[in-house]
């Protein structure tokens, strides 16, 4: 089994964090896939990484299916709860946290891709994007308004991390947005998970 990704995307940075926490043994093949001779649709049709490549070949792709299969495969750290209102949430964080991230994404695409003349950009567009990741950092703040360590309780989850990986990325892609200001519950969050190896050893590189 291999995962083709980027050092920087905070998909794939989620599938490699959740890789550490089950103890699983996995080689990043790096991919970039802006690359005019990138190879991922081989694997990806879509183009893009994550994507998990299994031992037969059959790929799985995007990082929501890849870390659900992930967690079944060792019962080390589950981070995924069985089925009923508990998974709900914790699903429903990873979304909330995914499209903080996509939100991102689109912002900064729109404001720095090459392909696009200066006077094409809408920064109402990109005004747009920004608000929904806020929405969603405000939203992250008040799950963790009344002391809790995690999102969803006294345990980590699959929540904790893909809200990590989100904050993680806006922070170092958006700087000047200050994501921290205004958020100490988040802050203390990213604290917390910062000091585990699959947080510490994913950070992007500057």
């Amino acid at each position: 089994m291999k995962l083709i990704g980027s050092l920087t995307s905070p998909y794939v940075r989620k599938v490699r964090v959740v890789l550490a926490e089950k103890k699983l043994d996995c080689p990043l093949v790096l991919e970039d896939v802006w690359s005019a001779d990138t190879s991922i649709a081989r694997s990806n049709p879509l183009g893009k990484v994550p994507c998990l490549v299994l031992e037969g070949g059959e790929a799985l792709y995007d990082s929501r299916v890849i870390v659900e299969y992930l967690d079944t495969l060792s019962p080390v750290g589950r981070l995924i709860p069985v089925p009923g209102r508990e998974r709900a949430q914790v699903k429903t964080w990873e979304a909330l946290a995914d499209g903080a991230m996509d939100a991102g994404v689109l912002a900064r695409l729109e404001a720095t891709w090459p392909g696009r003349a200066e006077g094409e950009r809408s920064p109402a567009w990109v005004e747009r994007q920004l608000g929904k990741a806020r929405a969603a950092l405000a939203t992250m703040e008040r799950g963790l308004q009344h002391g809790q360590p995690w999102l969803c309780g006294a345990h980590l989850s699959l929540a904790d991390i893909a809200a990590g990986c989100a904050v993680a990325w806006l922070e170092f892609r958006l700087p000047e947005h200050a994501w921290r200001d205004g958020h100490p519950h988040l802050d203390a969050l990213m604290q917390r998970l910062m000091q585990r190896p699959g947080f510490a050893e994913t950070r992007p590189p500057q």
